[in-house]
């Protein structure tokens, strides 16, 4: 369906059965897929297909290894526009997803979900092998690989292998010397942003780990 809208520029506005509109055919055409599962974009490499061609783009830069966007602060590559975004937030503090139970603020609006999470007590990740559940289905996928004893990640500076690609990546921090978090109240850097986190609780005083045996509590787990 398309129609007029009522500015002066007699803009054509085309939209979908289920109300959303779109200024022109294209994104129509790829919004349709979301209701049709149609995914006419196939990556040559693997075979996995996508709805938008947008989308494969980003697909094969696992392939390549190609990481386009660079951090104009600490130089830090990324693949996808997107993820350079989220890491810019890190530099600059932004942190625009508020829990609405807690007030608490994150970076991402996954990381949000997740910690939602902690209010709730939801974990709908269920490992198949020993029936222990995740609020993530990443930390699932990193705890399949203690079934396995897969360490797919590989460091190419000193051969080291890794059960996560985050952890591979803070691992390559220690030959490059990168410290791209930074504390916003002094001028404290740190190689991983949970290092960073803790930190940031000696300015704020904030312990938020208690035990369960006494009434103490403590800046950070295992404390």
């Amino acid at each position: 369906m398309r129609r007029h809208t009522e500015n002066p520029q007699w803009r054509e506005t085309f939209i979908c059965e289920c109300g959303k509109s779109f200024i022109n055919w294209a994104h129509l055409n790829s919004h349709q897929r979301s209701h049709t599962g149609e995914k006419p974009y196939c990556c040559e490499q693997c075979g996995k297909c996508f709805s938008e061609s947008g989308t494969l783009s980003n697909h094969q830069r696992t392939h390549t290894g190609e990481k386009p966007y660079s951090c104009d602060q600490c130089g830090e590559r990324f693949a996808q526009s997107g993820s350079l975004t989220i890491h810019q937030r890190t530099h600059t503090g932004e942190k625009p997803y508020a829990c609405d139970q807690c007030e608490k603020r994150f970076i991402t609006s996954s990381h949000l979900r997740r910690h939602q999470r902690t209010h709730t007590g939801e974990k709908p990740h269920l490992c198949d092998e020993c029936g222990k559940s995740f609020t993530r289905a990443g930390a699932l996928a990193s705890h399949r690989k203690t079934h396995t004893g897969e360490k797919p990640y590989s460091c190419d500076l000193c051969g080291k292998s890794f059960v996560q690609s985050g952890q591979l990546t803070s691992h390559q921090r220690t030959h490059t010397g990168a410290k791209p978090y930074g504390c916003d109240q002094c001028s404290e850097r740190f190689t991983q942003s949970a290092t960073l986190a803790n930190h940031q609780r000696t300015h704020t005083g904030e312990k938020p780990y208690g035990c369960n045996l006494c009434e103490r509590a403590s800046l950070s787990r295992g404390t």
